[in-house]
């Protein structure tokens, strides 16, 4: 009888292993892919508030706290002498807006007195107007500029900039330089005052765009008070500079190009633009004995008017000044350049120059010049190497 229930014991252990249902499988690792995803979930959780910074310790904070802020207020900050207001390394996406007006206390130093870089970047200032950015420019203004006199801080730091806009504020009174546009790609700046008027008598240098090392910069209805290049790209490929106002400085620049790095300039566009009561209305500049390329520029319907000197003024020997160096040379060439559509009947000083080329042997090739207008000025009577298509007056 035991015998017998044992055995029946055992078929039964027997039968509800077979039966049994098997242990769920482990639960699989999560991809690479999975993981990254779930970070940047987190991170913008965290990253979801508005956050404002305001008064005289809001630029410490604001810099600080940059990374946990999607957007980014900075309303009527002041800033303390020797300091940056840093944008710089910003998560992507992330929205800065200027209210009210930001001052910047005065100090004898380098800058620059804002930074930003990123991916995905918008700075720009309230959508009803009225966002000031002031430099303080007249405690530094001694006409030294940049080269003598009181060190002064350049202003607005925008290198290394991705898919970026920075639109629709007033940069109020620079001691020297504004904007250094510098390792950008795919950048957009609209709807920029630049007004350094108050300084016209002790201002200098005050350049309104520098543009080097960048691809796809658009700069569309900027308008700039200063005492020196409006706009002047160094190096680059693929800008444009369109609907722009000018008045005060140096006019529309390429260059100077040569002695730097990077020394090529490919694909420019001014378009649709106006410049007024400046030194000269558009120019393009290679270093003499230098090397570089300047390449596939273009100037179309600039209007211009009140320029003293050079109305338009294309240069194969500057030297740190204009034709100041020796016979033009051929290390920087100036290819398929087109200049139309200028209107200036009258525009230039008689004590001007309406149109001066200075080229190198076989160094100006491939220009289109058609619808030229610039008149009341000298004849230069210096012009070399001047192509077929262009005249030198």
């Amino acid at each position: 009888m035991l015998q017998t229930t044992v055995q029946t014991l055992a078929a039964l252990l027997l039968a509800a292993t077979c039966t049994a249902s098997p242990a769920p499988a482990p639960t699989p690792a999560p991809s690479p892919f999975e993981v990254e995803q779930a970070i940047q979930e987190r991170d913008i959780e965290k990253r979801a508030a508005t956050c404002t910074f305001s008064g005289s310790l809001g630029y410490s904070s604001a810099s600080k706290s940059k990374a946990s802020c999607s957007t980014i207020i900075l309303d009527t900050l002041t800033v303390p002498a020797g300091t940056t207001l840093d944008m710089t390394g910003l998560p992507d996406n992330t929205v800065v807006i200027f209210k009210g007006e930001t001052s910047f206390a005065y100090s004898e130093w380098e800058g620059p007195l804002f930074a930003v870089s990123g991916t995905g970047i918008t700075v720009a200032g309230e959508s009803s107007g009225g966002s000031i950015l002031n430099g303080n420019g007249a405690s530094y203004w001694d006409g030294g500029g940049s080269s003598t006199g009181k060190t002064k801080p350049k202003f607005f730091q925008a290198h290394d900039l991705t898919n970026s806009l920075i639109e629709q504020f007033t940069i109020l009174n620079p001691p020297v330089q504004v904007f250094s546009i510098n390792g950008a790609s795919n950048l957009e700046l609209a709807y920029i005052t630049i007004d350094a008027s108050a300084g016209d008598s002790l201002g200098k240098n005050t350049d309104g765009f520098d543009i080097g090392s960048s691809d796809l910069v658009t700069i569309e209805s900027a308008t700039v008070y200063n005492q020196d290049d409006c706009v002047a790209i160094n190096s680059g490929t693929n800008i444009i500079f369109k609907n722009g106002y000018c008045s005060g400085g140096h006019g529309l620049s390429i260059g100077s190009v040569g002695g730097r790095s990077d020394n090529t300039v490919d694909g420019v566009q001014f378009l649709s633009s106006t410049v007024t009561k400046s030194v000269n209305g558009i120019r393009v500049k290679a270093i003499e004995n230098d090397t570089g390329k300047i390449n596939n520029v273009e100037y179309d319907s600039i209007t211009l008017s009140s320029i003293s000197k050079y109305g338009i003024l294309i240069e194969q020997n500057y030297d740190g000044g204009d034709l100041d160096g020796g016979t033009a040379s051929s290390g920087v060439p100036i290819t398929d350049l087109t200049i139309k559509n200028i209107v200036g009947t009258g525009a230039v000083a008689s004590s001007g120059y309406d149109v001066v080329i200075t080229c190198g042997s076989g160094a100006c090739t491939g220009w289109t010049w058609s619808s030229v207008a610039v008149t009341g000025g000298k004849k230069y009577g210096s012009c070399t190497n001047v192509p077929s298509v262009a005249a030198c007056s």
